[in-house]
């Protein structure tokens, strides 16, 4: 109950605010960038539009079923040549949601700063801009796109442009990724409810 107290005064501030929550959602992004290049043996820099869908939370959904990385021979699909499908829906996900306590495990101290360059990174793209057909993750207010509720804080893939942010639409969401959504869609209903409780 005390974790979801903490994550409700998040949820209080964020849904009040209306503001995009990029440090948490950035930082699982770069790690799961990270976690592709290496497997692949390619640069950071050549994996795109890897999706974090959701929460901050062991519920956090990476999708990477329209990702893709640049070889020798142009774009790749991710799915394509990484076919280890169990890896990229267990190990894969698993790795990058539990880094940041590996980290803290490893230097004995806090990863703040693993967060603080994913916030950088995140303001980066969102005042410069994205790549022409190039998405990052934010956590945004919901405007009930791929059928996830209206008026909570969700990670969503959004382009910026100009210092706006926008949510990419018309991806295809298969039954995988659609029951992950809603189980990490639902972790943010519960937190909302514990948050109006909060101000009864």
């Amino acid at each position: 109950m005390r974790n979801k107290r903490y994550n409700a005064h998040f949820t209080i501030w964020a849904v009040y605010r209306r503001m995009p929550l990029w440090e948490c959602a950035g930082a699982v992004f770069s790690r799961a960038l990270s976690q592709i290049a290496e497997r692949l043996k390619a640069y950071v820099t050549d994996v795109k539009n890897v999706i974090i869908w959701g929460n901050h939370s062991s519920t956090q959904y990476l999708d990477v079923n329209h990702a893709t990385v640049t070889t020798p021979n142009g774009e790749r699909p991710i799915k394509e040549l990484d076919t280890d499908d169990h890896w990229l829906k267990n190990e894969f996900i698993n790795t990058v949601q539990q880094c940041g306590a590996a980290i803290i495990k490893a230097r004995k101290a806090s990863s703040a700063l693993s967060a603080a360059s994913a916030a950088c990174d995140h303001m980066r793209d969102w005042v410069l801009g994205t790549p022409k057909g190039t998405w990052v993750s934010m956590g945004v207010y919901s405007d009930g796109s791929y059928g996830i509720p209206k008026d909570i804080i969700y990670s969503f893939p959004v382009k910026c442009q100009k210092g706006k942010w926008s949510n990419v639409k018309g991806l295809k969401i298969d039954d995988f990724s659609r029951a992950k959504m809603d189980a990490t869609a639902k972790d943010f209903i519960d937190e909302k409810e514990v948050a109006h409780s909060c101000l009864n």
